[in-house]
């Protein structure tokens, strides 16, 4: 059981405390529920390109890594499609290091055309390298322009297209900052060797006199379900032929959720999961096969993407695929294999929560999510799932009628 107390600012700004006296450090984390989906589709990549934007000095810190190292700490960020999350790790007697850099930047960024056209420079490379210059690079930008419609999960975190970060003006950047990087859009979370009452008087101190801004509400389009497979072919300069297949799934709050998760363990969890044996190990016909989601808020998308061993026949490999997908549909799964998976999900969760920093980033994505507690009852949640719901669920998520599949040809 992982303890951790709450309380809220007057602007807003969510706290969630969590004492462990064990280690020397503290963990400060700030989470902020703005993501790739909140983009305005003809301006996307705004999520991670402020990623790269809050390192780049505030109004009245110009440079944020140094004091931080300066303290004995280190940081990092990272952005999704639906949130953007900040974090640092240091001493405990440094902390108020780590409150003065948060707050400040939260207050208000250094906007000036040098530091976007520094940030951008490099979030541009980063497409270039990532995405258009990298083998199978754009296969996920094709998949989810192919298997979303309406919903804003239909570009990457990287975003639509590079000419959107490159044409991001000043005013556009400031637009987004004010919109979303408030106390009220925001969820503070600190762990390690501090106490409540501590963690309560720097976040008054630091935090309480931001103000609040106007709390962002959202409201996306609703992914209509899929009647009819989807197909795209593509050819390109790539070593081997790929397959990439993806099936819409349940948002993250949703029970079916962790049914679905166990689904993608039983499949691919692994040296001696199901499509590795018979397709990698058996069969001979991947060289390599996963299966996996987002973990996504909203209704996310279960894919199997694998590469072909040389001289395979695309149509060969697919068949060979759905074959061990209907048997999972036909004949379920037994108690023990049930088991295996689920002692497995429990042992990677214990294994996550041993670190104060993992266990500072899980309670500042479970309270984004609605409830810090989540923590603590999540396993319950796998643990109740049943073989009759597993067979269920798989004749309902792979039905072809909900299929989209990339068929990604190395050029000869």
């Amino acid at each position: 059981m992982i303890q951790f107390d709450k309380f809220a600012l007057d602007n807003g700004l969510r706290v969630v405390v969590h004492e462990d006296k064990s280690t020397p450090m503290v963990v400060v984390n700030v989470i902020f529920d703005v993501g790739a989906r909140d983009e305005n589709p003809q301006k996307t990549g705004f999520a991670h390109l402020f990623e790269h934007l809050m390192f780049g000095g505030s109004v009245n810190i110009p440079e944020y890594d140094e004091p931080l190292q300066m303290a004995g700490g280190e940081n990092n960020a990272f952005t999704t499609n639906d949130l953007t999350n900040y974090y640092c790790q240091l001493p405990a007697e440094n902390i108020e290091t780590a409150f003065w850099l948060e707050s400040d930047r939260m207050l208000s960024l250094a906007f000036d055309e040098k530091s976007l056209e520094v940030q951008r420079k490099v979030v541009c490379e980063e497409f270039k390298e990532h995405y258009i210059n990298k083998p199978y690079g754009d296969a996920w930008h094709k998949l989810r322009g192919l298997a979303y419609t309406t919903h804003p999960y239909r570009w990457m975190t990287i975003g639509k297209e590079l000419k959107h970060v490159e044409d991001a003006t000043l005013q556009d950047v400031k637009d987004f900052f004010n919109k979303h990087y408030t106390p009220s859009n925001a969820i503070l979370v600190v762990a390690g060797n501090v106490t409540l009452d501590k963690v309560k008087e720097l976040a008054d101190k630091w935090f309480g006199s931001i103000p609040a801004g106007d709390k962002y509400n959202r409201d996306l389009p609703l992914e209509p379900q899929q009647t009819a497979p989807r197909s795209l072919e593509v050819r390109a300069n790539v070593p081997l032929d790929a397959l990439y297949k993806c099936w819409h799934i349940y948002p993250r709050l949703d029970r079916r959720y962790y049914i679905t998760d166990l689904i993608t363990e039983i499949l691919s969890g692994g040296g001696s999961s199901r499509l590795f044996q018979a397709l990698v190990k058996e069969k001979k016909l991947f060289s390599n096969i996963d299966c996996s989601h987002y973990g996504s808020t909203d209704a996310g998308l279960l894919s199997i993407e694998g590469k072909l061993v040389k001289g395979v026949n695309m149509q060969d490999a697919e068949q060979a695929l759905m074959e061990e997908i209907i048997k999972l549909q036909e004949e379920g799964i037994s108690e023990k294999e049930l088991e295996k998976v689920k002692n497995k999900t429990e042992s990677m969760m214990a294994f996550e929560d041993m670190s104060v920093m993992n266990r500072a980033t899980s309670l500042a994505m479970y309270e984004l999510l609605g409830d810090a507690n989540l923590i603590n009852t999540e396993l319950e949640s796998y643990n109740s799932v049943t073989r009759d719901e597993i067979l269920q669920e798989s004749r309902v998520i792979f039905n072809e009628n909900n299929s989209n599949t990339l068929y990604y040809f190395a050029n000869n």
